[in-house]
């Protein structure tokens, strides 16, 4: 068997005021609790597994998602619709603009536990 990679915890204020946000930026269904978590899956099979934590306990972390161009300019309406602040870069200073680095297009946004959420069309290093 190969290593892979298949879920991680992520801490909220609102488990599912997290989970419900993400997977509508991402077209994602947000799957039944278990236990104290709500899990959204991507397409390869990785869980993301929402637990609501104290919110001075919320330490922001990054989440990329690699999409199609396709998912991102869905994605990208769904933000814009949804009126969600987006950036072009990690430091959060390029406002309501993407980026366009390896060949392909990414942007930044907070979910509403202050974690930093990436999408990008194409890997790092791939251009």
């Amino acid at each position: 068997m190969t290593v892979q990679f298949d879920h991680t915890i992520v801490h909220a204020r609102d488990n599912r005021e997290s989970a419900a946000f993400l997977a509508g930026i991402l077209g994602l269904e947000v799957g039944p609790e278990w236990g104290p978590f709500v899990p959204v899956a991507v397409d390869n099979g990785v869980t993301l597994d929402f637990a609501s934590v104290p919110a001075e306990s919320v330490v922001p972390q990054h989440y990329a998602f690699l999409v199609s161009d396709e998912e991102f300019d869905a994605a990208l309406a769904r933000i814009t619709a949804d009126g969600v602040t987006y950036f072009a870069d990690p430091a959060m200073k390029l406002v309501g603009e993407i980026n366009h680095h390896h060949g392909g297009r990414g942007l930044y946004f907070l979910d509403p536990a202050g974690h930093g959420m990436e999408i990008i069309t194409r890997p790092y290093g791939s251009h």
